[in-house]
């Protein structure tokens, strides 16, 4: 089916839900406020647990008078299906990879380049600044808010028929992406043929060997249960790319300042939730592969760094080159 066709359809079934004032016994009468929610991971995953705290938290703030329907496990469809949904206003939030989201927003493309980052604490020293929040509201021109930046981790290689411990080891090997312009060129400079797929289809493909390998956090990488498969994890830590939660522009400005005031609140208190999940996840998943024999590897990240270099050059003088000198300047 079209992607077009696709969103259509799932904004049709959604309907009205959007906008629908449901009156959930309020003592004044008030209506409870329901804004539908959707992302694409499981339910035993750091961001689903982390949004079931932000609805938690956004009834708190609000007494009861506002509320989520959280559609996970990507019921309502892909990433860019999600995307799609906020841009039209059928539905209210969306949290996703930043990586599809540079389709739309090309300022986006920063986080997609390599070695952008010296470490976490750059890394959030970076979102926190002013630069983070013009780069939340860079979606305001494609009818799109960013209200937060969820970690994401880093993202390092897992392949199946041999490990890998320096650029030149990738030669050749089909690497699975994500849909982003971006991390194919990545893949290319690092001399590997870069394969997308979605990701609900790669445990078949690397199966089947369709692909070789793929590059993601250690806690997907674990929870997809990929290991099974590809038995080499090289720690190349190459990109780290955030989620962001996103509310359609269409639906916010139909909420009153009292409510957008409100679910700004719980989402700064659900961020220091979901970072310290994060965190702690990450170190459950690293033990676990650790206890089930999978070859770790720490390369010299340098290697790939010098790889990569004239490939992060090549933006100079171009509105994401500017982005890059901006966060050289957070160190």
């Amino acid at each position: 089916m079209p992607a077009y066709y696709k969103v259509l359809l799932i904004s049709l079934l959604l309907g009205a839900l959007i906008s629908a004032v449901v009156m959930q016994g309020e003592p004044e009468g008030e209506p409870v406020v329901t804004i539908q929610l959707a992302h694409a991971v499981d339910l035993e995953h750091a961001v689903h647990k982390s949004l079931v705290y932000f609805k938690t938290q956004l009834q708190q703030i609000s007494e009861g008078r506002m509320d989520l329907k959280i559609y996970a496990s990507g019921q309502l469809g892909s990433e860019r299906d999600l995307i799609e949904l906020l841009q039209i206003g059928s539905l209210g939030m969306a949290n996703v990879s930043v990586g599809p989201l540079e389709a739309f927003v090309p300022e986006m493309q920063v986080f997609s380049l390599p070695y952008v980052f010296d470490d976490s604490a750059h890394f959030w020293r970076t979102l926190n600044s002013e630069l983070g929040k013009e780069l939340l509201l860079a979606p305001l021109n494609v009818d799109l808010r960013g209200m937060a930046f969820f970690d994401g981790g880093s993202r390092s290689f897992y392949t199946c028929p041999k490990p890998i411990s320096s650029p030149e080891d990738l030669s050749g090997m089909k690497i699975r992406t994500m849909k982003s312009q971006s991390a194919v060129e990545l893949m290319r400079e690092l001399g590997a043929s870069a394969t997308p797929i979605s990701f609900g289809e790669l445990y078949t493909a690397l199966q089947q060997g369709v692909v070789d390998g793929a590059e993601n956090s250690p806690i997907t990488y674990y929870k997809a249960r990929h290991y099974e498969i590809c038995k080499n994890f090289t720690l190349d830590e190459h990109n780290s790319i955030p989620g962001i939660v996103m509310f359609s522009e269409k639906v916010w400005r139909g909420l009153s300042n009292q409510q957008q005031q409100w679910l700004q609140t719980a989402m700064d208190k659900t961020v220091i939730f979901q970072r310290k999940l994060w965190a702690s996840d990450t170190q459950v998943a690293l033990d676990a592969l650790l206890a089930a024999g999978i070859n770790i590897i720490r390369p010299d990240k340098t290697l790939f760094q010098s790889r990569v270099q004239d490939y992060k050059d090549s933006f100079i003088g171009t509105p994401v080159g500017e982005i890059l000198r901006r966060i050289e300047t957070k160190k």
